[in-house]
């Protein structure tokens, strides 16, 4: 899937994740660019600091048959809310926001692969 697109569907899934929950919001709104500069700043955490959290995190992961993840994935999501206009209403928010955008993100990867937008051909 190509970075724009790619950079849209996460922008979209915040802009969703926003819209059913209201543990996570944008300050003022959720303008266009805000979104898009959450979508960006999500992607490169969950590029070069996600994996070093779940490397660190291996053994609570490991104990806790994988259910440490969706921890990790609000820490991530927290640390987005810390430098963007992303916020949460707390650390719970975060991980419950975390888990919806999963599967928000996941419904609308399996929507563009089905419409033949990720240039895959099936």
């Amino acid at each position: 899937m190509g970075f724009i697109l790619r950079l849209l569907v996460n922008a979209l899934a915040l802009y969703l994740l926003t819209q059913v929950y209201s543990g996570v919001y944008f300050e003022g709104g959720a303008a266009v660019g805000s979104v898009l500069i959450a979508a960006l700043v999500m992607g490169i955490v969950n590029a070069l600091i996600r994996p070093v959290l779940l490397l660190l995190s291996l053994p609570l992961t490991v104990l806790t048959l994988g259910l440490f993840t969706l921890v990790v994935n609000g820490v991530v999501l927290l640390l987005v809310a810390a430098v963007t206009a992303l916020d949460t209403t707390g650390f719970g928010a975060a991980i419950v926001g975390a888990l919806i955008l999963t599967v928000i993100s996941w419904v609308l990867d399996a929507l563009v692969g089905a419409l033949g937008l990720d240039g895959k051909r099936g």
